[in-house]
């Protein structure tokens, strides 16, 4: 069985084009907002997240040329939150430390 990182550099590898990465960082976080709502039994605003996040991401994939992670395998569907999450997370730290480190800031 992979670890954790050969799935999460699985998953990069088939999410570099930066629109992708746009959708998904915008798509999955609304996917998990429409299930917590659908389960608030929110029906109407919930199923609309839902549907809607995942029309980002297949649009995201669209762009990119290729098919969502989760074909090939459903372990996909634990690894997208998580990428997402360490893109976010990479993009504010690492900007700060770039931002400290650089003479004259």
């Amino acid at each position: 069985m992979a670890s954790l990182s050969e799935y999460m550099a699985r998953y990069d590898h088939e999410h570099k084009n930066p629109w992708n990465k746009v959708c998904h960082g915008i798509g999955i976080p609304v996917i998990i907002a429409g299930i917590v709502l659908l389960a608030m039994l929110r029906w109407r605003l919930g199923l609309a997240l839902f549907v809607g996040g995942w029309i980002l991401l297949f649009g995201g994939h669209r762009i990119e040329g290729n098919k969502p992670a989760f074909f090939q395998g459903v372990v996909y569907f634990l690894v997208g939150p998580i990428w997402v999450g360490k893109e976010i997370w990479d993009g504010i730290f690492k900007r700060e430390r770039a931002e400290k480190a650089a003479p004259g800031s």
